[in-house]
């Protein structure tokens, strides 16, 4: 299903700049096809699915039609829960972000009803509402309907389900016969068909037809948890499956930013990707992740498009995709030329059912497992010292160090001893290394924001500002714009980057030559 920018719609600019705010690059394929519809004042019908970007597909129309100047009551949105009108009225909220003006309400049972009905006094042209509560307060006369210039039935086959049907015809039936009727369901039985054909006008029929897809033969797991915890269950998965390549998944490019900073900042070696990064600036990102120097690729949909790169291990879905499809094209990016892959998907409340849909869709099941503790991932890292051990036996020659090692079993310690205090040393001695460098890193004089590098080559060598940049651009996928002052002298030189990516810079750099010469590079004294 084709889709577009959001520029390309008919809208106006503080809808744009709201949906730039929230992240989203292209409409969904229910998106595409109904927006054009509903701000030609259509009536539509829409079979959706949670989750498809449908809330933006009635909400956006919505805040182009309201009247600024008039503080009535203008659209109404019935939903089945009180739990998804407050999300309705959230995603609207967000969407009218740049629109002053727009006051809307999210009406629900277990509210205090006065509170209610003293915010509808006050003016509000947008409600969302269950349908028992939208009755409620049409019996006291304090939601009056006679100005509606739409009403929108969100999840509708749901409403039904639960036997709002009488709620609802009764709504309808009290609304002006010109207004705009928008349904969007699941399913399209019957008893919606009717609805539809009684209280829609030659409705325009929308649906997302996919694909017939299968996924490859990928282990698909998913994790149920709260949104505060991903970030801490994302860094346990890459600590305790130790991927050569994770690609990790967002919905919007703020998340995608986020993510890949957090990331940073813990050490790891990650990098952001989406649309509204440069090509060049894509294009040293991908070049940098093909080579190993970028081991998590933090992306957008429409950034990994056309990622063909055999070593990627694990695909995590940090939030569950818009769109079935978009859920096969991400998984597949793993598991490629005859290779093993594994595939993790978060899940927060609500998205269970999206999961149940990707089910239905890829005829494939994803097996729930329980959220990684820390003892697994301790128990990870020990695996990975413990083959480290193994493959020193088998590969390297050991004859001083066993030795060394006779000598201390002379003095009456044990081989198990002796073993557990190595590891020990190894270990404290790593994380020694890495708050020795986090600590040089904060005290290095360079520009609020940046850490100063010192590099031991500069004129003598017939080094450049541009070979310096070239360099740490092209090796660490760090964009150029990005590195600040470059001050050459004659047998050294400095170089500023952002603190937040400078213990990547040291690590990739520190084995790495400039212009052919081998380097030393090092957080710089304090000036």
């Amino acid at each position: 299903m084709k889709t577009v920018k959001f520029s390309e719609l008919n809208i106006s600019s503080q809808v744009q700049k709201a949906v730039e705010d929230m992240g989203f690059e292209e409409t969904t394929p229910i998106q595409t096809q109904s927006i054009p519809y509903i701000l030609e004042g259509r009536d539509v019908t829409g079979q959706a699915q949670t989750g498809t970007g449908k809330t933006a597909a009635f909400g956006i129309p919505i805040l182009e039609k309201v009247d600024l100047k008039n503080r009535s009551l203008q659209v109404l949105v019935l939903c089945p829960t009180r739990e998804l009108a407050i999300q309705v009225a959230e995603e609207i909220r967000a969407l009218s972000k740049h629109k002053h003006g727009i006051k809307i309400l999210p009406i629900y049972g277990g509210q205090p009803i006065q509170r209610q009905i003293k915010a509808l006094k006050n003016g509000v042209q947008i409600v969302i509402g269950t349908p028992g509560r939208v009755m409620d307060h049409m019996r006291r006369r304090t939601l009056k309907v006679g100005g509606l210039k739409m009403v929108v039935l969100d999840e509708a086959d749901e409403m039904l389900n639960m036997g709002f049907r009488e709620d609802i015809e009764t709504i309808l039936q009290d609304t002006p016969e010109d207004r705009q009727t928008v349904l969007f369901s699941a399913t399209l039985p019957k008893s919606i068909l009717e609805i539809a054909k009684t209280y829609q006008k030659n409705p325009e029929f929308v649906k997302v037809v996919h694909k017939k897809m299968t996924v490859p033969s990928i282990e698909q797991y998913y994790f149920e948890m709260k949104q505060r915890n991903k970030f801490e269950i994302l860094t346990r998965l890459v600590d305790i499956h130790n991927p050569k390549l994770t690609l990790v998944f967002c919905n919007t490019k703020k998340r995608v930013d986020e993510i890949s900073v957090q990331l940073q900042g813990r050490g790891y070696f990650a990098d952001a990707l989406h649309g509204d990064m440069k090509q060049s600036q894509r294009d040293n990102v991908m070049n940098s992740f093909r080579n190993g120097n970028v081991e998590i690729l933090v992306a957008t949909d429409v950034a990994a498009r056309g990622i063909d790169i055999d070593d990627i291990e694990l695909v995590i879905n940090y939030d569950v995709p818009q769109d079935e499809e978009y859920y096969v094209h991400r998984i597949g990016r793993t598991g490629r030329a005859g290779r093993s892959g594994r595939a993790f998907t978060f899940v927060v409340g609500r998205e269970i059912h999206k999961i149940k849909d990707i089910q239905r869709y890829t005829k494939t099941k994803i097996q729930r497992q329980q959220t990684p503790s820390i003892s697994e991932v301790q128990e990870a890292k020990a695996e990975v010292i413990m083959n480290e051990i193994k493959n020193t036996i088998k590969s390297e020659k050991l004859r001083d160090e066993v030795h060394i090692v006779e000598k201390l079993l002379e003095e009456d310690f044990t081989s198990i001893d002796i073993a557990a205090a190595l590891i020990k040393m190894i270990t404290g001695h790593k994380k020694q290394e890495e708050n020795i460098v986090e600590s040089e890193l904060n005290d290095t004089g360079g520009e609020p924001g940046m850490a100063r590098l010192f590099i031991n080559i500069g004129k003598n060598q017939n080094i450049t500002a541009k070979d310096i940049l070239g360099a740490i651009a092209g090796e660490t996928g760090l964009p150029g714009e990005l590195v600040g002052t470059i001050d050459i002298y004659k047998k050294y030189t400095f170089v500023e980057v952002p603190k937040k990516h400078a213990k990547k810079v040291l690590d990739i750099m520190k084995n790495n030559t400039i212009k052919g010469k081998p380097i030393n590079i090092e957080p710089a004294n304090k000036r």
